[in-house]
């Protein structure tokens, strides 16, 4: 290996990682591995049908119609999906409610099972083995350190999901923002956010969060 870059069948990989993908692409397609129409689909979909914007969509049609936030609660799967959500890996969906007395916050610790339709691929941290068991035995220590400092008498509920089951956090709605409208509640919550590593904060970022 010289300068970080390693050679294999005489191609050289990049030591940028956008390039390392773009090398990587063109090899699976030139090997005929990969389609490269269904890869460009696949990439479309990730990019402008499958992400946070939709689990914020959710979040935000809950905190503007108590009707829909109800039917979310109650059947999370049908609530979803009259938005337009759904499919692989968000089909058995539960929708779990911050409030002042009760903190949620996910975790698969079998492996990464995460709601794709809603939120997109999961977080780097998500997948890895120190968060999926301290979430467990120390779930107000990992909400430390994503600046989470939570009240003593809230109490935090950790969720695990399964392949079979997939959980939303619908996060308290910050008191500054009623009378906001449903666009604009949707571009304050983060990915973060509904699997419980972060609270709904006035003028922060958009959906997505921390990779």
């Amino acid at each position: 290996m010289k300068d970080d870059q390693s050679e294999h069948d005489g191609h050289r990989m990049p030591s940028d990682p956008a390039l390392r993908v773009q090398a990587l692409e063109s090899l699976l397609i030139e090997k005929g591995l990969v389609d490269s129409q269904a890869l460009d689909a696949l990439v479309d979909a990730y990019e402008h049908r499958i992400g946070p914007h939709n689990g914020a969509r959710v979040i935000a049609r809950a905190w503007t119609d108590p009707a829909y936030k109800a039917r979310l609660l109650a059947d999370a799967t049908a609530a979803i999906a009259e938005l337009g959500f759904g499919g692989l890996q968000g089909e058995h969906m539960v929708a779990v409610e911050n409030t002042p007395a009760v903190h949620n916050l996910v975790v698969c610790t079998l492996c990464s099972c995460y709601p794709y339709p809603l939120l997109g691929l999961p977080p780097v941290w998500y997948k890895s083995a120190a968060y999926r068991s301290r979430a467990v035995i120390d779930p107000r220590g990992v909400l430390r350190e994503f600046g989470l400092e939570l009240p003593a008498a809230t109490q935090v509920r950790v969720w695990d999901s399964t392949a079979e089951l997939r959980y939303l956090v619908l996060p308290q709605q910050p008191a500054q923002t009623q009378g906001m409208t449903a666009e604009q509640l949707a571009a304050l919550v983060t990915r973060d956010a509904m699997i419980g590593v972060a609270l709904v904060r006035a003028g922060q970022e958009p959906a997505g969060g921390a990779g």
